[in-house]
């Protein structure tokens, strides 16, 4: 019998480690071709890890709970076949972790940028530091010294991310970065009677990303109400043939994304990013969808080249991502690379948000529940009250570098376009 090494998978194009969540299958168990052996976390999406070959899972090289970089051995398979055993030595659980020469290897260009920002991975206790831990100790100005005071929960002492955000909390007396406001924390008092509930991995990723992005972005919302009676007479005359023609409904979601889209071509100064002093402005137009989870968690899949699609092909990739997210079944990529966000919280009966910016885009947009109003509605022989559909599009944007001009007229143009909505439009 034959063995090979089943490796860390690439699992997108920025993501350069992965941290074993569960292994669901044990030493020694048979496994198929692309069954489910593990899943594994990243700090985009949990996803499961297929099996590279068909055989018996021989060995299990990385425990739950370690952090592996992309590459990196984590079980060896046997399989049937006389070809030796591969040259390189697996890792096992009590050899040294990755050196930094391995990890650049295995892992895109960025890391060995980083890697080499920190000018070694390494410092004087001698202990591997992963480039999101160092990455974290770059932003909050955390040098080697102190890195070698904090205390590792991982293995050998690794510090692991988790041990960097609760270091953070206390760090108290330490030297603190100019970023970290110095006022006190007040602890919540606890009652009898009341539950204390432990964040799950995404709600604590989310409030982090949260937390970053207020810091990073001064946040400005306008807002503006758009009569989107059109869309919705439209939309009802035609969503139930939709639905027997395609096998799938059309939701308001793939309107929202149409207009933005076309505004974003007429104000392409939304469609930046920053880096330092530098404005990155983006070519290609991604679109994310805020979609809410059962676990009450929100993740955000990208429709890239929004632009590009017609409405039903923006319905489509809406249905199949929403559904495919709910379901825990997106990679990494298609989490990643957005340029700019709708969050629909009039799905939730809210007219209106002041929705936070995805880092590291500089605008998002709210878009409120759809409600029957009273309205000045002009006619050739003169205005009259009539009953029209109206929502609120909340523009939350960067004020570094989008002022409330451009922050006003973009969202004003997508009302406008959800306005100017062609009623005999043909599917």
């Amino acid at each position: 019998m034959a063995t090979v090494e089943m490796v860390m998978p690439k699992m997108g194009e920025s993501i350069i480690e992965g941290t074993i969540l569960t292994w669901l299958k044990s030493e020694g168990e048979a496994i198929e071709q692309d069954e489910s052996v593990l899943e594994v976390a990243t700090d985009k999406v949990d996803t499961e890890v297929p099996s590279s070959h068909a055989g018996v899972l021989k060995k299990i090289l990385a425990k739950e709970g370690d952090v592996i970089a992309v590459g990196a051995p984590i079980a060896i398979i046997e399989i049937e076949g006389e070809t030796e055993e591969k040259s390189e030595s697996p890792v096992s659980n009590n050899d040294k972790d990755i050196q930094k020469e391995e990890l650049i290897a295995a892992a895109p260009a960025q890391t060995a940028a980083l890697v080499a920002e920190t000018s070694a991975s390494k410092v004087s206790d001698d202990r591997f530091y992963s480039p999101l831990v160092l990455s974290i100790a770059k932003e909050e100005e955390i040098n080697k010294a102190e890195l070698a005071t904090i205390p590792g929960t991982g293995k050998d002492g690794r510090v692991t991310k988790n041990d960097m955000l609760s270091y953070l909390k206390t760090r108290g007396s330490n030297p603190i970065s100019a970023s970290t406001i110095a006022s006190p924390k007040a602890s919540p008092s606890i009652s009898a009677g009341d539950e204390i509930i432990e964040m799950d991995r995404m709600r604590k990723m989310i409030s982090e990303r949260m937390v970053e992005s207020k810091r990073i972005s001064p946040h400005v919302t306008s807002f503006v109400e758009a009569d989107v009676t059109n869309i919705v007479l439209w939309r009802n005359k035609v969503k139930d043939a939709y639905k027997q023609k395609e096998g799938e409904p059309i939701t308001f979601t793939p309107f929202f994304i149409e207009a933005v889209a076309k505004a974003i071509q007429d104000f392409p100064m939304i469609n930046i990013s920053v880096d330092g002093d530098k404005i990155i402005k983006k070519k290609d137009i991604n679109i994310g969808v805020a979609v809410a989870l059962p676990s009450g968690n929100l993740i955000v899949p990208v429709i890239r080249k929004a632009n590009e699609l017609n409405l039903v092909g923006l319905s489509k990739k809406v249905n199949d991502l929403a559904a495919r997210a709910r379901a825990n079944k997106l990679s990494p990529d298609e989490l990643s690379g957005g340029t700019y966000t709708i969050s629909n919280v009039g799905s939730f009966g809210n007219v209106m948000g002041t929705p936070i910016i995805m880092q590291p885009q500089v605008a998002i947009l709210a878009v409120g529940a759809i409600t029957k109003k009273p309205a000045v509605v002009e006619t050739p022989t003169g205005d009259v009250i009539a009953i029209r559909h109206k929502m609120f599009l909340s523009h939350s944007y960067d004020h570094r570098v989008v002022d409330g001009s451009l922050g006003g007229m973009f969202v004003k143009r997508v009302a406008e376009y959800l306005e100017a909505f062609d009623i005999n439009t043909k599917l």
